[in-house]
């Protein structure tokens, strides 16, 4: 064993000996950051002083560590992507980047990271990119405490906050992102983590995610995006601890989920969503510990679903609970809490003594002819409302809660 140390500080002494750190400042020696860059080695830092640089796009292709004090502003004057990035064991931190080119053929960005490993993105600010932070072919890289702010009023005038494709082990934590086409966009992505990112006011996805398994995101907020969160073509994502608020509009949901399977949903807060969870070909996937609350509707779960497991979810104030446009669903619901509920607790062990039917005689009709939510409200609607629950003849008999809860679970309710 000592004779393996003797031998790695024998390698790595002189290098770390060698490395140097070269000073960007436009009134210092060095004043041009690309110049610093050419200069730099394997190893070295470059340390960028307060101030604007104006360079075009800086290409780095070797193993450096860039750092800005004070944030400095790396300005693309809207016509240039600002570092494309094709090497392994580079670091960015501290800067601010503004102003990227726009194009409708090449995904500019104020960083491109191509081909490359172990790179890390730390606490820098990005203002108005095109595209914020894009990987390529990449792998085992962090993109951690960064802003990115955009300002775009239509999609075509914008790109994603941080886009990845085609990457794995990728760790995105802690990060702000508004204003952008997706906030955070995955295709084919696979054993990554998305977590305590805050995602806000995006104009289509909060999270884009397609064709990436093996996934986690967690305590993540998605807040009044154009759609929410969309989770496509998936297996094997872990969804825990995420809120999902004010996704509000037409074709807006908390979550939707379209062809995924063998997943987890658990623990995460629907809010004030048009939809909290829309699903259609979801398979093999449990929905546990998840507070749904003053939704349109709070789960629209299509026929093509099966074989899913519905358990410890709370649902309050709801305009909808439950909405399906079949009659034979395969799928298992058990155990949770319904603020609609009227059933009774004779032997008092929290569990209602009748089952619950969620979904009721006039969600079965929005569902075939949506201008019939005009009738919400209506002395008409509660009539058939409780016509079908004394002898019920057009709901789907299978999807019912056997062992209703007769209390809320006690877990705390973001609002």
């Amino acid at each position: 064993m000592k004779t393996i140390l003797l031998c790695l500080l024998l390698i790595y002494c002189p290098l770390l000996l060698l490395s140097k750190t070269i000073v960007v400042d436009s009134n210092g020696q060095i004043r041009s950051l690309k110049r610093a860059i050419e200069l730099a080695s394997a190893g070295d830092t470059v340390l960028v002083k307060s101030g604007t640089y104006k360079e075009g796009n800086l290409i780095i292709e070797k193993s450096i560590t860039i750092i800005g004090e004070n944030f400095p502003i790396l300005d693309g004057e809207h016509k240039h992507e600002i570092f494309t990035i094709h090497a392994n064991d580079i670091n960015i931190s501290g800067l601010e980047f503004r102003d990227t080119g726009t194009s409708s053929m090449n995904d500019l960005a104020a960083i491109k990271v191509l081909d490359s490993k172990r790179v890390t993105i730390i606490g820098n600010k990005f203002s108005n990119s095109f595209f914020g932070i894009y990987f390529a072919n990449s792998s085992n890289c962090r993109i951690e405490n960064n802003q990115l702010k955009a300002s775009a009023l239509a999609e075509y005038e914008i790109g994603n906050g941080i886009h990845l494709w085609k990457c794995e082990q990728i760790t995105i934590d802690n990060n702000r992102i508004e204003g952008h086409r997706d906030g955070i966009y995955f295709e084919f992505v696979t054993n990554s983590f998305i977590k305590n990112n805050h995602s806000e006011r995006n104009l289509r996805y909060g999270l884009h995610f397609m064709f990436s398994h093996n996934d986690e995101y967690t305590n993540n907020s998605f807040i009044n995006n154009g759609a929410g969160v969309a989770v496509m073509y998936t297996k094997n994502v872990k969804m825990y601890g995420n809120t999902f608020q004010q996704n509000w509009g037409a074709a807006a949901y908390g979550l939707l989920l379209k062809d995924i399977r063998d997943s987890e949903v658990i623990g995460n807060h629907f809010i004030k969503n048009t939809i909290g969870i829309y699903q259609e070909g979801v398979s093999r996937t449990v929905f546990e510990n998840n507070n749904f609350y003053e939704n349109g509707y709070a789960i629209r779960l299509q026929a093509s679903c099966d074989d899913n497991t519905f358990k410890r979810n709370n649902f309050s104030s709801n305009t909808f609970d439950l909405a399906t446009n079949g009659t034979m669903v395969l799928n298992t619901i058990d155990g949770n809490y319904w603020d609609k509920y009227q059933g009774y607790d004779m032997n008092k062990d929290g569990i209602g003594d009748i089952p619950f039917r969620p979904v009721n005689l006039y969600a079965m009709i929005v569902e075939r002819i949506p201008s019939a939510v005009l009738l919400w409200r209506s002395f008409l609607v509660l009539l058939m409302d409780r016509a079908e629950k004394v002898i019920p003849v057009a709901t789907p008999e299978n999807l019912k809660d056997n062992a209703p809860s007769m209390k809320p679970y006690d877990r705390s309710k973001k609002s």
